[in-house]
């Protein structure tokens, strides 16, 4: 396992406000000079902590788009029909999330479409494809009321000071 101190913590925050600021400026941020900050950030790239680098979209701004999340429950608990859930949702790019949970539904999902017509269209293909779905829940989002970034300064309790 990767052991992180406060200096990788304060780099993965700047990264996560700012993903496109200049290495040079990045050192200067966490009180480092540029040879040894490159040198972090490529062991943190190649762990696999920074898996890359994206441009956050602000979907509002786009016209019909809609995001829904749905919960999943599936008709058996055999590790064949979890497989063959997964790779029938890895097959539809409008699934922009997928997490495995505890409690009393097995998947949530998140889907990004252009319209309610779209998502139905998606969750009946899945439907027909999967066979493995027991009961699902849409619940489509309204607002977005707070989405931020992971909380770094709260994760970085067992940094090396």
């Amino acid at each position: 396992m990767l052991k992180l101190d406060r200096i990788d913590f304060q780099i993965l925050r700047v990264l996560s406000d700012n993903g496109r600021i200049a290495k040079a400026a990045l050192a200067a941020k966490v009180g480092l000079s540029p040879s040894p900050c490159w040198e972090r950030l490529r062991r943190l790239e190649k762990s696999g902590l920074i898996s890359g680098y994206q441009a956050q979209i602000n979907l509002r701004k786009l016209p019909g788009v809609i995001t829904v999340f749905v919960t999943i429950e599936l008709d058996s608990h055999a590790a064949a029909r979890f497989q063959s859930f997964e790779r029938t949702i890895g097959a539809h790019p409008e699934i922009t999330g997928c997490w495995a949970i505890g409690g009393g539904y097995d998947y949530l999902i998140q889907v990004v479409t252009s319209s309610i017509e779209a998502y139905q269209e998606l969750i009946e293909t899945i439907l027909e494809t999967s066979g493995d779905i027991a009961r699902y829940y849409s619940y489509i989002v309204t607002k977005t009321v707070r989405s931020p970034g992971p909380p770094l300064h709260l994760l970085a309790g067992g940094a090396d000071e």
